[in-house]
């Protein structure tokens, strides 16, 4: 079994595992709802980012249709400024959802947040979306984080 599938299997399952339940702002799921949101680690709110380590994202949610495909487009918001926030894998079909994705099922969405080590020590909100085949919002949320060293 190669690496990727070892970690498309698995890592759901940690995530959920061990993951925090985060506060989240709904910024406009049009064809989905969000159900929860973890972050690993996160024990406290807002979540701590540590420069050089990635974090376990998990968001479950109701799609509203049907799509044979799915991007992520994450963008970390600073001074109300969205600035693209890159993430190692966009494809949702990639991250533990099966896709075509069906009307009226629930997905859990698993991906991983990058911190580099050259980001600036800041506090901002980071945007994340799951975009279906028409380009509409399976799922927008917004939380708030704090990079840190």
């Amino acid at each position: 079994m190669a690496i990727r599938e070892v970690c498309v299997l698995l890592l759901p399952l940690l995530a959920l595992a061990y993951a925090e339940h985060v506060k989240f702002l709904d910024c406009g799921s049009e064809v989905g709802r969000v159900v929860l949101v973890d972050i690993h680690p996160c024990p406290k709110q807002p979540c701590q980012l540590h420069k050089g380590q990635s974090y376990a994202v998990n968001v479950t949610f109701n799609s509203e249709v049907s799509s044979q495909t799915s991007k992520a487009v994450v963008h970390g918001v600073i001074a109300g400024v969205p600035v693209p926030f890159p993430i190692p894998i966009e494809d949702g079909c990639e991250c533990g959802i099966s896709c075509p994705i069906q009307k009226q099922a629930i997905y859990n969405y698993v991906n991983q947040l990058p911190v580099k080590t050259e980001y600036p020590r800041l506090k901002l909100v980071v945007e994340w979306e799951l975009r279906d085949d028409n380009n509409k919002d399976l799922f927008c949320i917004k939380f708030p984080v704090q990079i840190v060293s």
